[in-house]
């Protein structure tokens, strides 16, 4: 890092993250070249700590004017974080170390935010956290807000779509499905990170709920929004996974037929209970287990997106390509960034960030193609 301080590029350098609030001593001993170090719980202070590094350094230096938040996510899309934290202590994860309980925002502070986010031209707002069904229930007495969240959202006139990730299956109500089933805001989309089907592992993650519930959930789900995107993750190779627990998760893939999944190969977390089980399991076979998978849900995938074709969706414009030929879109299927997109020949003239009707003509592995309705 030295280098780009010495050859001009660059006069201070901060680090910032989860690294820096967790090892910071050990990081300021290896990186001394770093000038500011900003831990996670200390964002909200990074403007006031920049410019006391600032004025330490050239006292004469005109205090900094506040600074808004800058959109990195294109000029329609913005995620809006709904709490910090996490208190559920999954065996596998070191997140309550590092950011500490689950904390929710107050529902007015969050509403000013995606107002001031809508009128400088965010139409698609996705709301996060590491838990979002658990929002509220910290501050509000106990009870889950975000049924009531995502109606306020609504109410918001410039945004026209709205989204919600990393819902735990076990705090998905019947409030929350009908909030969702009588919204023409909230896209018909339900992240649900379940990670296992075994109850004997979903135990030992510390999961709160059962394979059984997470079936009846999904069912669910599909019965009162049956046009319902479901997307999951799942961890393989959990410590004291079995052959036997593989192959009943496997064979829950393989009947569930997600729309989206992603798999992980266990790794271990310094500090997690996990870390310290009996049972780790060899790279290699955790590598095996996750390419089975996988391998099986690309065939899902592409026989899902198959049965696409020839329907109508309602798109949003996001990028072109080098040579101008396709558009890049998305539907309300997919979360950018992390699911598929949709091609689009370029014979329209579109702006970016507009919505449009686009049919669906055809398939490529995880996208689909698409020509712009008439």
């Amino acid at each position: 890092m030295s280098m780009y301080k010495e050859n001009g590029k660059c006069k201070y350098i901060v680090a910032m993250g989860c690294l820096v609030k967790r090892y910071k001593e050990e990081l300021k001993k290896s990186i001394p070249e770093v000038d500011l170090w900003i831990s996670i719980d200390e964002y909200d202070k990074l403007w006031l700590k920049i410019e006391e590094l600032l004025n330490k350094s050239n006292p004469k230096n005109d205090s900094l004017q506040y600074m808004q938040r800058v959109i990195t996510t294109g000029n329609s899309t913005a995620y809006l974080k709904i709490a910090e934290g996490c208190s559920n202590f999954c065996t596998y994860c070191a997140i309550p170390q590092i950011r500490g309980k689950f904390v929710s925002r107050p529902m007015e502070e969050i509403l000013e935010e995606a107002n001031k986010l809508a009128n400088n031209g965010i139409t698609e707002i996705i709301v996060i956290a590491q838990d979002t069904t658990k929002y509220g229930a910290d501050i509000y007495e106990g009870k889950g807000k975000l049924p009531e969240l995502l109606q306020a959202l609504e109410k918001i006139d410039k945004i026209k779509w709205i989204r919600f990730l990393y819902a735990y299956p076990e705090s998905i109500t019947e409030e929350l499905i009908d909030v969702v089933r009588n919204s023409k805001k909230i896209c018909h989309y339900f992240d649900i990170p379940i990670q296992h089907r075994s109850n004997k592992i979903l135990k030992r993650m510390n999961r709160k709920t059962t394979g059984e519930d997470i079936e009846k959930l999904l069912e669910k789900i599909r019965t009162e929004v049956p046009d319902a995107i479901i997307r999951t993750s799942l961890i393989v190779g959990f410590p004291g996974e079995t052959e036997e627990e593989f192959d009943e998760l496997y064979k829950f893939v393989e009947k569930a037929k997600f729309d989206k999944l992603g798999v992980f190969a266990y790794s271990a977390e310094e500090g997690t209970p996990a870390a310290k089980m009996d049972g780790q399991i060899h790279f290699n076979t955790k590598k095996s287990r996750r390419n089975k998978i996988m391998s099986l849900q690309q065939k899902i995938s592409n026989d899902k997106l198959k049965e696409k074709i020839g329907n109508v969706y309602e798109v949003i414009i996001e990028n072109a390509t080098v040579d101008a030929k396709y558009y890049m879109a998305r539907s309300y299927m997919d979360v950018p960034e992390m699911d598929g997109v949709c091609w689009i020949r370029n014979n329209k003239s579109l702006k970016i960030g507009q919505f449009a009707k686009c049919k669906i003509t055809d398939v490529l592995d995880y996208d689909l193609v698409g020509e712009i309705c008439k």
